[in-house]
């Protein structure tokens, strides 16, 4: 489980989004996570001057929001769980990308730190020494289709 935010998964949720942006847009802004997160702009004004408090955001009214050090260490951390997981369900699984988006955001709230470990190493070794990966990726898809 990420080191946890001060708050739980609502506060993961926004430090995850805030990287998100920053990421994809360059910079985070209230309006921008407003509509990510399907909540109304006052509502992440509330949680960003908590996550502000905690020293996990730097935000000032009408500015972009920031990570700080520790922020953008805890979210690539968040993030990073959620990618595993994800990569999990939709290869290994075999779930749609839109299940396995979905429930990444859940499962990686909650799943201890070594459980993911272990999925990210699965997925590594899979991936570098399963020597007929396609063959029993191939079989499990007509097991599950033979068993739903």
């Amino acid at each position: 489980m990420p080191q946890q935010a001060p708050h739980g998964k609502r506060f993961e949720d926004y430090l995850e989004a805030i990287y998100l942006l920053e990421k994809e847009k360059g910079v985070a802004r209230v309006r921008d996570l407003s509509r990510l997160l399907g909540v109304k702009p006052s509502t992440v004004v509330e949680h960003l001057e908590k996550l502000s408090r905690e020293g996990l955001v730097v935000y000032e009214k009408r500015e972009y929001i920031r990570l700080t050090e520790k922020g953008m260490e805890l979210a690539k951390q968040i993030y990073e769980y959620h990618k595993v997981v994800r990569r999990f369900l939709k290869e290994i699984l075999m779930l749609p990308e839109e299940i396995a988006e979905k429930d990444a955001c859940y499962i990686e709230h909650g799943i201890h730190k070594d459980t993911i470990i272990r999925l990210k190493l699965f997925l590594e070794y899979f991936d570098k020494h399963f020597k007929e990966k396609e063959k029993f990726l191939e079989e499990l898809k007509q097991y599950y289709t033979e068993h739903q």
